[in-house]
């Protein structure tokens, strides 16, 4: 008797120090369970979650998201950990005309030009109208050229802007600009109404970008007259021109218009 209860005394002993040893171990499993939390931002919401896992694709479907063909996803990190952010990049149909022919894609690319190296179409050998670095929105045309054609079309584009010299209300003019205009006052520039040239301000004298029209150029523009490129502005670059206006109200009754200026002879 003696013996069975000495071997049930120690059954029991060997049960409690199993146990504890589960419980020890539990203990130590826990402490090396990796918890992370993560926000996921996708169609226009954001939110967080806890997880223990690294693999995104259980991640996305423990949020109840489903990611559809072409969709993408990027991390902030390099690999899940805590306080990574999730992007959900939604696929949309976008056209991409090449040579004479217009295919459209699918795709979850953020820039044009990021859209066009997945399809196989080098930015460094062609050009895109718009830009590599604009954004993508759905239905997107994007046109793709080789800078040949880009260059043949800049020379078109600048042989159409600047028509063949000839005469226009009896004034005998070299060449026509198409230029965005708006207009200022003599004391418009620190109030001593003296423009770049020395001349001063006042009707007739126009601000323009010299690499367009050089210094000391006359000019026609109907509905103002004439005048005479004579000042420059921080503002102006390009094919832009300020024509100076005698009034306050004057200036703000012409505001900022696209006109024709004649380059005269």
């Amino acid at each position: 008797m003696d013996f069975l209860q000495k071997l049930n005394k120690e059954i029991h002993a060997s049960k409690a120090s199993m146990i504890f040893m589960m419980m020890v171990f539990a203990i130590m499993l826990v402490g090396f369970v990796n918890v992370k939390h993560v926000t996921i931002v996708a169609d226009g919401t954001t939110r967080e979650i806890t997880t223990t896992t690294s693999r995104v694709d259980r991640i996305l479907n423990d949020a109840g998201i489903h990611l559809d063909e072409k969709d993408e996803f990027t991390l902030s990190t390099k690999g899940v950990k805590d306080g990574t952010v999730i992007h959900i990049n939604r696929a949309t149909l976008v056209t991409i005309e090449h040579g004479d022919r217009a295919r459209v894609y699918r795709t979850a690319k953020k820039t044009v030009g990021e859209v066009l190296e997945s399809v196989g179409l080098s930015t460094k050998e062609y050009v895109a109208l718009p830009g590599f670095d604009t954004e993508v929105v759905p239905h997107m045309n994007i046109r793709v050229l080789t800078k040949a054609e880009h260059e043949k079309e800049l020379r078109e584009a600048r042989a159409a802007e600047e028509e063949v010299g000839g005469i226009f209300d009896g004034i005998r003019y070299s060449h026509m600009l198409t230029m965005e205009a708006s207009a200022y006052l003599p004391t418009d520039g620190g109030g001593d109404c003296i423009t770049a040239t020395g001349m001063h301000a006042g009707h007739g004298i126009v601000a323009v970008d010299p690499d367009i029209i050089p210094l000391g150029t006359r000019l026609y523009i109907p509905g103002y007259g004439h005048a005479i490129a004579a000042d420059t502005g921080g503002m102006i670059e390009g094919h832009m021109i300020d024509l100076c206006m005698e009034s306050y109200e004057d200036a703000i009754e012409f505001g900022r218009r696209d006109i024709e200026v004649y380059v005269l002879q």
